[in-house]
């Protein structure tokens, strides 16, 4: 059986309390039994005189009496010892619970922290514990430590990417723009057209690149300015594809969030869907839904190769491409990692299922616009 804190706590206490009283008890009985007559009971004695010389009716009083004083004693005692044990028990349980107050607050602070869908609006909260500098609040104070540290640290990092993106974005366009006079010649050699095309489909997916960073770091964070939005309108304007046949079934489906992102959440999945697909006859199928239960939902299911189930959560982690080389794959491998990421900043979150004939079946879900 797990008991909390608070119950094992309780239970020490007045264990130990009912033991020190059933100590008490029995000292008190062993120190009573020695002496049990008192003056009252030996005048009473010598008036009840029977016998001749008068013992056998003394010796009678006096062991009646003495039966009487222990029962007295055993009986009252353990009456007043359960009462007394109930009350302390009852009062230890309150002071535990005041005691561990202070722990319930770390506890609470470190759920909310947890269970919140973007990091660094959660790492931004602390403790704050007031009171006398003990061991739960030295504890709260490394806790806070501990969540500075944190915060400092995402905040750099997410720095870092959006500077380095910016850098790299200007040497990439000078890049492109060299190339693309190079090859604007007619004189240019066919050797030449083909190294320069082949530099610049490495120019794009590097372009790619760094957009799909920018945008990872941008989506990381929680949403503060957020406008109507119908997913169905999204799904309308961009799920469509040259290469595989495209089902739309864009119910309702409203939300409070960034126009931009959500846009992007959307291509992203059904440009997943079209990329991983089978060579003939694929398809791609988009549902949106407003769920009885306060939630927006956005299905995209797709045809394509098998996916072993426990795969399947890796492929929202960045740069991971399923059975395909980072060299030669049209993507960035940060499509499902920037659906996660903006489905998280406007307080929902995505799951995905491997299809048992192949492919995914990708479910967002997000807070219904009120």
């Amino acid at each position: 059986m797990n008991l909390t804190v608070r119950a094992r706590l309780t239970l020490v206490y007045g264990g130990l309390f009912v033991l020190a009283a059933l100590v008490l008890l029995g000292v008190t009985y062993v120190l009573v039994g020695r002496d049990t007559v008192t003056a009252g009971s030996m005048e009473a004695a010598s008036q009840a005189v029977i016998g001749p010389d008068g013992q056998p009716a003394i010796r009678t009083l006096l062991r009646d009496t003495r039966e009487d004083t222990m029962h007295a004693l055993l009986t009252q005692g353990a009456i007043a010892l359960a009462v007394v044990s109930v009350a302390t028990i009852a009062l230890g349980w309150l002071i535990a619970g005041r005691m561990l107050q202070p722990l319930h607050q770390i506890t609470a602070t470190a759920r909310r922290i947890a269970e919140s869908p973007a990091a660094d609006r959660g790492l931004h909260e602390r403790i704050g514990l007031k009171g006398a500098d003990d061991e739960v609040k030295q504890l709260a104070d490394t806790f806070d430590l501990m969540l500075s540290r944190l915060d400092h640290s995402f905040d750099g990092q997410r720095r870092f990417i959006a500077s380095a993106s910016h850098e790299l974005r200007t040497p990439l366009t000078l890049n492109r723009t060299l190339l693309e006079v190079a090859l604007a010649p007619e004189t240019a050699s066919p050797e030449v057209r083909q190294l320069g095309s082949t530099l610049l489909a490495i120019n794009d997916r590097h372009s790619r690149l760094i957009d799909g960073l920018l945008l990872l770091a941008r989506s990381d964070r929680e949403v503060t300015e957020r406008a109507y939005v119908d997913l169905a309108d999204i799904v309308d304007h961009v799920a469509v594809s040259d290469s595989v046949k495209v089902v739309t079934e864009p119910y309702e489906a409203a939300v409070l969030g960034d126009s931009v992102l959500l846009e992007r959440l959307v291509q992203n999945l059904v440009e997943n869907g079209v990329r991983h697909n089978v060579p003939e006859n694929g398809w791609v199928k988009v549902t949106t839904l407003t769920r009885p239960d306060g939630w927006v939902e956005l299905r995209v299911s797709n045809s394509g190769p098998v996916i072993p189930r426990y795969d399947v959560p890796g492929l929202f982690e960045p740069f991971h491409r399923y059975r395909s080389e980072r060299l030669v794959s049209e993507g960035a491998g940060l499509g499902l990692s920037i659906v996660r990421a903006v489905a998280r900043a406007h307080g929902g979150d995505v799951r995905a299922d491997a299809r048992d004939d192949g492919g995914l079946d990708v479910a967002v879900l997000l807070p219904r616009a009120p």
